[in-house]
């Protein structure tokens, strides 16, 4: 399973940054913390109750598409993206029928994408296709974002859609109930 060795350093480093600048000892309990979540993670990866319809465990170890994650950042953030406010079924028989679905906060993305990288950890993906405004066409005009093809948080390119249905997934959108 892909894993990025900086996976739950970025909270930990900017800790210990501030503290170097107030003059003050950081915690080893709080440092201690970021350990913890990590072998926590590391146990519960090979729980295979985990690893049930689990479209974080799918993309982590399919080689073809960690492969294209990690040659092509376009495609990383689009994968990211699509990720975000959005939720996905298994195309497979009982969690269709059950209408089980999958879905991970924007922080949780951006770390399944660097996971997939092995490299970085969930800051340098998390909010990667916010620029402003409420459309795509607006959060993109003016901005780097449009040049490198990111899309806002949400948004299922086709070709993103293609390739988590033939992993085994389908996009399904959070039913509005106002």
């Amino acid at each position: 399973m892909n894993s990025s060795p900086k996976r739950h350093t970025f909270q930990a480093n900017n800790y210990i940054k501030r503290c170097e600048e107030e003059g003050a000892e950081p915690s080893e309990d709080y440092l201690n913390l970021f350990k913890s979540i990590r072998q926590q993670e590391q146990e519960r990866m090979t729980d295979p109750e985990w690893q049930k319809d689990n479209m974080e465990y799918d993309l982590r170890t399919n080689k073809w598409i960690c492969d294209k994650v990690k040659s092509n950042a376009s495609y990383a953030q689009n994968l990211y993206a699509s990720m975000c406010n959005m939720q996905f079924v298994k195309n497979d028989i009982w969690p269709l029928l059950k209408d089980q679905r999958w879905s991970a906060s924007w922080r949780s993305a951006g770390g399944i994408v660097a996971d997939m990288r092995e490299q970085g950890d969930y800051i340098d993906w998390y909010c990667s296709g916010i620029a402003g405004g409420d459309e795509p066409d607006v959060y993109l005009e003016g901005h780097d974002l449009k040049q490198k093809n990111y899309v806002p948080e949400g948004t299922v390119t086709d070709e993103i859609r293609e390739d988590l249905f033939r992993l085994g997934w389908i996009p399904k959108e959070w039913e509005d109930n106002t």
